[in-house]
């Protein structure tokens, strides 16, 4: 089976007029994103800022549930958030999970970013059984992925819709990652 991540970016990402910007890092992606992660057997997910108070922010929340008195409390989530790691950029992580191999990476976006694959097609992918390389599947804050993420991407994966134009499209990174995870590895 392949080696699985999730990475969530905070720069650089875009802003509502597409310049680049740093998002800030939430408690709510911290702790729900993992348990997404945990969920559906991803190995790591990784938050990726690169200024270093906002990886220690994280760090404090990771520890006191996985040390303090709330992960005594509720044990399932210190494992959710035993796979939570802080990097200052991408390539950091995709290192990091690579593990001396060069990882995939598929990105994700609200909006279409020229050519996509679907989720039937993604799900082939993700699950082939005679494909073992490592795969980083990239989320973006803000308004989005910064174009030369979107370009570095080895795919990008189809944005998640309505079936009905609702002429609204802009669920919480939360949601898109939960439901990504679904389509790519949840029961059919």
């Amino acid at each position: 089976m392949r080696r699985i991540a999730v990475a969530l970016v905070h720069y650089p990402v875009l802003d509502a007029e597409g310049r680049h910007v740093t998002t800030a890092i939430t408690n709510l992606d911290v702790h729900d994103l993992s348990r997404s992660c945990r969920s559906y057997g991803v190995e790591s997910y990784y938050l990726v800022h690169p200024i270093v108070a906002q990886r220690q922010l994280v760090d404090r929340i990771t520890d006191h549930w996985r040390n303090g008195s709330s992960g005594k409390r509720i044990p399932d989530r210190v494992e959710a958030l035993s796979r939570v790691r802080t990097v200052p950029s991408l390539e950091e992580a995709m290192t990091a999970h690579g593990n001396g191999e060069k990882p995939e990476m598929w990105v994700t976006a609200a909006r279409t970013l020229g050519s996509s694959i679907g989720y039937a097609e993604a799900r082939a992918r993700a699950n082939a059984a005679d494909d073992a390389r490592p795969l980083v599947i990239v989320f973006g804050t803000g308004w989005g992925l910064a174009r030369e993420v979107v370009d570095a991407a080895d795919a990008t994966i189809a944005p998640i819709r309505a079936a009905a134009d609702t002429g609204y499209n802009h669920l919480s990174v939360r949601a898109a990652c939960a439901i990504t995870l679904d389509r790519l590895f949840g029961e059919v």
